[in-house]
């Protein structure tokens, strides 16, 4: 892969992690219909380090706000002190199901998950159920009035994300919905929720990365990839909190139906 290949898909990698659009599902897509080389489960998973970077800086008010009320759930002895202490301990244990599903699925998710069959059809089925999230909901709740029970219904909509075509936030967004939080609650939500998972991940296949690619381009690459996702990533936060609370998700449900049609029409018509 070159450093230009590498920068462009950082830049799509970091416009669509926050967009309930699936980055992986173009990640796929666009080196397909260029000619690319498939950049592979690793690099896809490595480049969100960038991503990841965005989301500290952005929510670093957010990220310190937990972190102080879990450690003063700690000095209290009681894990549900106060809502924010709460909500800190239960991302732990909504994050085991993507890592137990994640390390045991681990064959599949860089193989046969990876067709574009399924990620057009995970493309249209998420879709579906983000229109049916967004008439149920009752967009009523904040963030910081989930109950445990609930952070663990949105962990385990994040598992979803392992399937190319599902979306990391766009499954978190529809779980969040689905137990009554705003839209823009919902996606800062998700993106919280997701930093022990993205970055566990990232850092997994970086270091992979860098045991199996030889020295030079090809850590070069990997390198530009990261910090345009980082660019792009940040941008793209606040577009997305901005628009979800005007529109919602259905124009990007919309936009997924779309895509994943027109994928399946050019694979079998």
């Amino acid at each position: 892969m070159t450093v230009l290949q590498a920068v462009l898909l950082g830049v799509v990698q970091g416009l669509t992690e926050f967009l309930p659009v699936s980055s992986t599902a173009h990640l796929l897509i666009i080196p397909h219909y260029l000619g690319w080389p498939d950049p592979g489960a690793a690099f896809s998973a490595a480049i969100q380090l960038g991503t990841l970077a965005a989301v500290f800086v952005y929510f670093a008010g957010d990220i310190k706000r937990l972190s102080g009320a879990a450690i003063e759930g700690l000095r209290h002895r009681n894990l549900r002190h106060t809502p924010d202490s709460l909500i800190a301990w239960s991302i732990i244990p909504a994050t085991i199901p993507i890592g137990v599903l994640g390390l045991g699925l681990s064959d599949f998710i860089e193989t046969e998950f990876r067709s574009l069959a399924v990620v057009a059809s995970a493309l249209i089925a998420l879709a579906l159920f983000l229109l049916v999230a967004e008439r149920r909901g009752k967009r009523t709740r904040e963030m910081g009035q989930l109950r445990f029970w609930q952070v663990q219904v949105i962990g385990f909509c994040q598992a979803l994300a392992l399937i190319p075509g599902c979306s990391r936030s766009g499954s978190t967004i529809m779980g969040g919905l689905f137990c009554g939080l705003r839209r823009s609650e919902a996606a800062r939500f998700s993106f919280v929720l997701g930093l022990p998972a993205i970055g566990a991940s990232g850092l997994l296949k970086l270091i992979e990365l860098i045991e199996t690619q030889p020295p030079g381009e090809g850590l070069l690459s990997l390198a530009a990839g990261i910090v345009a996702a980082a660019i792009s990533g940040y941008l793209s936060i606040g577009f997305l909190l901005r628009f979800l609370e005007r529109h919602g998700t259905y124009w990007f449900a919309y936009y997924r139906i779309c895509l994943g049609l027109f994928i399946l029409s050019g694979l079998y018509l």
